[in-house]
């Protein structure tokens, strides 16, 4: 293993460790919003699920990044580090600024403009840049359309019940809090994994893209980790922005945004848990009544995901001629 690719290593547990940062607040807003946990034992609590969940779902989601969007034996070693710097300054500034971007689209950016600079557009495969995007821009109205008919079917079946069923929403929400850090310690962390894997080809240290189990272990404890330390500011802007949350808000959004994330975990779609959960916060106080939902924090949270890729694009490409130089 050359020096290069324990820099690439490094940068890759750095963009992890982010994204737990960032990823955090889609996770326990509502459980802190609604009062069902403490905020310390939320983050506990979604760290440990996020470290279990690659083990449990596969890695269908690392092959896509790594080897359904790029030909891996042509990607070299500057255009990999070129986009990891591209995602990763990206979500710095947008971690200080406490704006909830999408890790996933800075990522997805960073590779698409170093590729295109490094080895140009021709090693970019369609029908795999077709995947990602289609997994990317779709999921976001899904979670909207799911949180909005979840919560319709919930408060139809609560129709008659007392004021006790709010007891049972606010603790239901341990549960449906897990499965959500499940979800996506299971596609967020395979991005990751994916980056990692594409080095250790690129620089001949594994002949083919097979995911190691020290790659998986590696990058679903720096997720992990950066979950437990809690983005606060980003955390706010999901939990209250929107709206009030109540506990029945944070009991629907937390099942409909897991079952979006980990459906396309499973089928190998990267999506952006940001968008999935912003969206089905949405859609969820829509469910209850339009004029609830402050619909112009989600449309300063949208112009963010629409920056994002070109933005990362043009910040890895200029990456990349700066470590052309340097290698």
């Amino acid at each position: 293993m050359t020096v290069s690719l324990y820099i690439l290593i490094a940068l890759a547990v750095i963009f992890d460790f982010l994204n737990g940062v960032h990823d955090s607040s889609n996770i326990v807003a509502t459980i802190i919003s609604s009062r069902s946990m403490s905020p310390r034992l939320a983050l506990t609590m979604t760290a440990l699920a996020e470290f279990i969940g690659p083990f449990l779902f596969g890695v269908a989601v690392a092959k896509t990044i790594g080897a359904g969007l790029v030909s891996p034996q042509v990607v070299t070693m500057p255009v990999i580090l070129a986009a990891l710097t591209g995602a990763i300054v990206w979500n710095i500034l947008t971690w200080a600024l406490g704006i909830p971007s999408s890790s996933s689209h800075a990522l997805i950016g960073g590779i698409l403009g170093a590729v295109v600079m490094g080895v140009g557009w021709s090693h970019v495969i369609p029908s795999g840049l077709i995947t990602v995007l289609f997994a990317l821009f779709v999921s976001p109205f899904l979670g909207l359309i799911v949180g909005f008919l979840f919560t319709k079917l919930v408060y139809f079946f609560a129709r008659n019940a007392s004021l006790r069923i709010n007891w049972f929403f606010k603790n239901i929400q341990v549960i449906t809090g897990m499965g959500l850090a499940l979800s996506h310690g299971a596609n967020d962390a395979q991005k990751t994994m994916g980056i990692i894997t594409l080095g250790l080809v690129s620089a001949g240290v594994i002949p083919t893209f097979e995911v190691p189990l020290w790659v998986i272990a590696l990058s679903a404890g720096a997720i992990a980790i950066g979950t437990s330390t809690g983005g606060w500011r980003l955390i706010r802007t999901l939990g209250g922005k929107f709206y009030k949350i109540r506990p029945v808000n944070g009991f629907c959004t937390q099942v409909g945004a897991a079952s979006v994330v980990l459906g396309a975990a499973l089928l190998g779609g990267p999506v952006s848990t940001t968008q999935v959960v912003s969206s089905t916060i949405a859609g969820v106080g829509a469910a209850e009544r339009m004029s609830k939902v402050r619909w112009g924090v989600l449309g300063n949270i949208a112009v963010a995901w629409l920056l994002t890729i070109p933005a990362t694009g043009m910040v890895a490409a200029l990456a990349y001629l700066l470590l052309d130089l340097a290698f």
